[in-house]
């Protein structure tokens, strides 16, 4: 990696270099004053001199040298300035300036008869003042000064009878030399801590922000979460208390059985939604970029999402680009996170769609990316509109009215889309509607296997024996009603070593084994299953997690297949289920139809 350069700002504040270089500037005006000081000396000087018209012709250099320092001076009070290496270059170039007027003054004085030896003295003079006004930077020190010094040094050396005095300036001279290295020495230390108090300051602005943004998310976390779950379960403690009997009321409808489960549906998605985005927020959110089957993914998405769409008389239809259905290879993403991204872009449009037609179509683009664009005819979004719904915690008060979700959504779809290498983009129209393109690296040598199966009517015809760690009653009431959905006979565990015992006597055709129990936790269990003998070393293993990556790694590391995150759905164990399977081939002759 590159290192910057002395005079490049580090983060929060500026360099060393360019805080030598404002101190060389902020003492550049009296540098001219000084010389313009001695300006009537040196024409009192020179007036002695039996050579008028030398005299003359080096007072206009010396007048046009000054003329040039006076417009160094005054361009480094621009805003062009502001560039440190034109800055740099143009202080060296003032100093250089003077450095040649010192000089011309030395070749005067070699001509000025009986005053030659004191105006080389006092060119010297001068130089040892260009020696005081270059040492805030060690460049202009090392070439301004040396360059100033020269011309009435070798003056004086140059005759015989300026010996003496020559010996005792260069004396001088080398005593301002090592003076101008200590101050130089003194200030660098300053300025290297003045640039660590600003790097220092940075962080802790930057940390300060971090904290805000934090305590701002888990605001809106908590003001969100709260309305969703509110609504969601005040609908749902109606209908039980309908179904319970209490306060007279009569047995719930169907009709009511149906939206409670809708409400608890949604008030689990806008949960998932959140720990994901939370997950993302803190960066501990992974992905396992492999080939993937977009195609077939995209086709198996709009098969679920068809009925709601025709509920509501939508056109749903994909289109896939005949060059790419000519094209092999596979886009390189992760499977569940990939799904998660264009089910939630297909659910919106069809969610926000009134009426029309959604299409979904897919192609490879120019720069050789597999393209994936959800277009809808529905109310269409402004550009701030726009901006706002890719906002974490904020929605569109306009189109989502009457519609569940945290506003996460789209936040998180982005995020996923960055994390497997692709990106998420978006346009829109007032009134005409809205298109949503997903971007995700291709690989014209992979080879995609096909989609998970998402469905419950998919997984319906493999009867499964299953055997189930988990420890929470509850938890495992739960998943042993969707795993008897999905028609698999099930074994329940209350714990990990009961797991252990149940694989060795038992013919298992998969295990779910939660990450955290009493005793062996998760990943231990299943360690323990792969370092067995015979058939249960091999059994696909489905582990239970709670959202944290570290669990997932762990039980990844130890020998899971798949991972489900719970709280769990019916899809969402057929998926799990499918994975796991996928992973074995050879599970799938142990298959009991």
């Amino acid at each position: 990696m590159r290192q910057p350069s002395a005079i490049e700002p580090p983060r929060g504040g500026l360099s060393v270099g360019e805080q030598a270089l404002q101190a060389q500037t902020a003492l550049l005006p009296y540098a001219l004053a000084a010389f313009g000081i001695c300006l009537p000396a040196y024409v009192w000087a020179g007036s002695h001199a039996p050579n008028a018209a030398w005299m003359s012709v080096s007072f206009v250099i010396f007048a046009i040298g000054w003329g040039a320092f006076y417009a160094v001076v005054n361009w480094l009070k621009q805003p062009q300035a502001a560039d440190p290496r034109r800055r740099a270059r143009v202080q060296l170039m003032g100093g250089l300036i003077w450095a040649a007027a010192i000089a011309q003054i030395a070749a005067f004085a070699e001509g000025a008869g009986p005053f030659r030896e004191p105006l080389l003295l006092a060119a010297l003079g001068a130089a040892v003042v260009c020696v005081v006004f270059t040492a805030p930077w060690l460049p202009s020190l090392l070439i301004v000064a040396p360059a100033a010094l020269a011309g009435p040094l070798v003056g004086l050396f140059s005759r015989s009878e300026s010996r003496e005095v020559a010996q005792i300036s260069w004396g001088a001279v080398a005593l301002a030399l090592a003076l101008g290295l200590v101050v130089n020495r003194i200030l660098r230390r300053q300025f290297a801590l003045a640039a660590e108090r600003e790097v220092l300051m940075a962080d802790r602005a930057e940390q300060a922000e971090a904290a805000r943004r934090l305590a701002r998310s888990k605001s809106d976390l908590v003001a969100t979460l709260g309305d969703e779950i509110r609504n969601g379960l005040t609908g749902v403690a109606h209908v039980l208390a309908a179904a319970s009997g209490r306060g007279g009321r009569a047995a719930p409808s169907r009709a009511q059985l149906s939206a409670a489960l809708d409400a608890a549906n949604d008030l689990l998605s806008v949960l998932e939604t959140t720990l994901d985005a939370e997950t993302a927020e803190a960066g501990r959110l992974t992905v396992r970029p492999q080939p993937v089957d977009v195609v077939g993914l995209v086709r198996d998405l709009a098969l679920l999402a068809r009925p709601q769409a025709a509920a509501k008389g939508l056109e749903l239809r994909v289109h896939v680009a005949p060059e790419l259905a000519a094209t092999s290879g596979a886009a390189v993403a992760d499977p569940v996170r990939s799904r998660q991204v264009l089910a939630g872009l297909i659910g919106n449009a069809v969610k926000f769609t009134v009426r029309g037609r959604v299409e979904v179509r897919v192609a490879l683009n120019e720069a050789g990316r597999l393209a994936v664009e959800i277009v809808d005819t529905g109310p269409g979004l402004t550009e701030d509109e726009l901006a706002v719904a890719f906002e974490p915690f904020q929605r569109v008060a306009r189109t989502s009215a009457g519609t569940t979700g945290a506003g996460l959504g789209l936040t998180l779809s982005r995020q996923l889309a960055r994390l497997m290498g692709g990106e998420l983009r978006a346009h829109s129209a007032l009134g005409v509607g809205s298109c949503f393109t997903l971007e995700l690296p291709f690989d014209r040598h992979a080879t995609a296997a096909p989609p998970l199966e998402a469905g419950p009517e998919k997984t319906e015809r493999r009867r499964l024996r299953v055997l189930l760690a988990e420890d929470e009653a509850l938890n495992a009431a739960m998943l042993r009603a969707h795993l008897e959905q999905l028609g698999h006979q099930v074994v329940h565990a209350a714990s990990g070593q009961r797991a252990i015992e149940l694989a060795r006597v038992c013919d298992l055709d998969l295990m779910m084994i939660d990450a955290r129990m009493p005793g062996l936790d998760g990943h231990e269990t299943i360690g323990a299953l792969r370092a067995m003998d015979g058939h249960a070393a091999l059994t696909p293993i489905v582990a239970l997690i709670g959202g944290d990556p570290e669990e997932a790694r762990d039980c990844l590391a130890a020998g899971a297949d798949a991972l489900l995150r719970k709280p769990v759905t019916v899809p969402a164990v057929a998926r799990a289920i499918a994975e796991a399977l996928a992973s074995d081939p050879a599970a799938n002759d142990r298959v009991v139809a």
